[in-house]
């Protein structure tokens, strides 16, 4: 599943089929078994671990703790700025400008003046996002 993936780095909160609450950072899916582990988290009794493993049979739910970027949403803007010259890629939540500059939830990846005017495009959409 692409979307879980996407969250990787992201705070979530999982709770089990027993009832049983970790908060922490999603470090990995196993793509294949959909098992989880979490990195930096904590229990609902407040006991914290480097890392907790969690077999998908035994997750009731997972809840983003915090927003996730509206790509698609960017990837509009920058088409506005840079007609015919932008893709993007829902299942890799990736946005490609002019074939060689790469937009993602972790940032702008390129160099040059182009690439520093899709980072301030970047920028200001964050900073919108977060008002």
């Amino acid at each position: 599943m692409v979307e879980l993936a996407s969250l990787t780095d992201k705070n979530v909160e999982v709770r089990t089929i027993t009832g049983k609450i970790y908060s922490g950072k999603l470090y990995t899916v196993d793509p294949n078994s959909f098992n989880v582990c979490l990195a930096d988290a904590r229990d609902e009794s407040g006991n914290t671990y480097s890392r907790v493993f969690i077999y998908s049979h035994a997750v009731s739910e997972i809840l983003v703790k915090e927003a996730i970027l509206d790509l698609k949403e960017l990837a509009e803007r920058l088409e506005r700025i840079f007609p015919h010259m932008v893709k993007y890629y829902e299942d890799a939540r990736v946005i490609v400008v002019m074939d060689r500059i790469r937009v993602s939830e972790k940032g702008v990846e390129g160099e040059g003046p182009l690439a520093e005017k899709v980072r301030r495009i970047y920028e200001e959409f964050l900073a919108e996002q977060k008002k």
